[in-house]
């Protein structure tokens, strides 16, 4: 029995690296969904691919306006009252919860939307999600390109800005997971979309996307720790704007916890495809 449940426990590990791997060898296949995936957001508008850099500033924006202006909000770390700073401290927490909330808001019916693929044995439908995940991540990597623009302007960068892709790792791996186990759930249960939603709209409250941790009580600081969100605004905001070395332990948690979340997500969804067929 316990050689069983090590050859289980083997499988689980590396069904990971086997999905990754897979997204390699079949890279052609790969970027020609990522390139259909990126042309289908901006299809029939006049402006195409500049909505990924209007949108987000007109947000900003507008989320300037209420918190810098009307609400005044300050951030203690940050000795300058400049609206330009608020700006880019809101800038760098709206981007990094945009990316995670398109992943968990598309994955519910990622499948759904593609149920020509499902009884093609061929195709490996793991592949959804990297490709919604990846998507994501390039718009997140415009959104930064405008972010150390902008700060470059004001300011000048430092070097502690080339620790950037590291910190984003964590919160990829927990939406490469999450993407796989919702899509998979979303096949059986159509709720699935209803109640993530107003979810992922709840969690841009309980990360610091326009406030300081430091504002939060010091008995619900450390539990900002078990949200990668979270972890990875404030040491985002630390590399760019105040050049701090992000702490390494609070973040090799993160990056473990989020390595198992993609893990467990993978296996789920290995698990439970042999099933979407009766289904849809």
């Amino acid at each position: 029995m316990q050689a069983v449940n090590l050859s289980e426990a083997s499988g689980r590990s590396w069904i990971l690296y086997r999905v990754l791997r897979q997204s390699w060898l079949q890279r052609q296949l790969f970027l020609k969904l990522l390139r259909r995936d990126f042309a289908e957001r901006y299809r029939g508008s006049y402006l195409g691919a500049v909505w990924a850099v209007l949108l987000p500033l007109l947000s900003l924006s507008v989320f300037t306006f209420f918190f810098g202006i009307i609400f005044k909000i300050r951030w203690p770390e940050h000795s300058s009252d400049a609206l330009h700073d608020l700006a880019l401290i809101l800038f760098i927490g709206m981007a990094l919860y945009n990316f995670l909330a398109e992943c968990l808001c598309r994955a519910p019916v990622l499948i759904l939307a593609h149920q020509s693929y499902v009884k093609n044995v061929v195709f490996p439908l793991e592949m959804l999600s990297v490709v919604i995940v990846t998507s994501a991540l390039l718009i997140l990597g415009v959104t930064f390109t405008v972010i150390l623009f902008l700060k470059a302007l004001i300011s000048g960068l430092t070097a502690t800005v080339l620790l950037l892709p590291i910190i984003v790792l964590p919160l990829v791996l927990c939406a490469l997971g999450l993407s796989w186990f919702l899509s998979s759930l979303g096949v059986f249960i159509r709720d699935t979309q209803q109640l993530v939603v107003p979810l992922v709209q709840l969690l841009m409250f309980l990360s610091p996307v326009f406030y300081p941790a430091s504002a939060l009580p010091v008995e619900v600081r450390p539990w900002l720790e078990y949200n990668p969100l979270a972890l990875a605004i404030e040491q985002a905001r630390g590399i760019i704007l105040f050049d701090q070395v992000p702490a390494w332990t609070p973040y090799l948690f993160a990056l473990a916890v989020s390595l198992l979340l993609a893990v467990l997500g993978a296996y789920w969804f290995a698990r439970t495809r042999k099933g979407f067929a009766d289904v849809l």
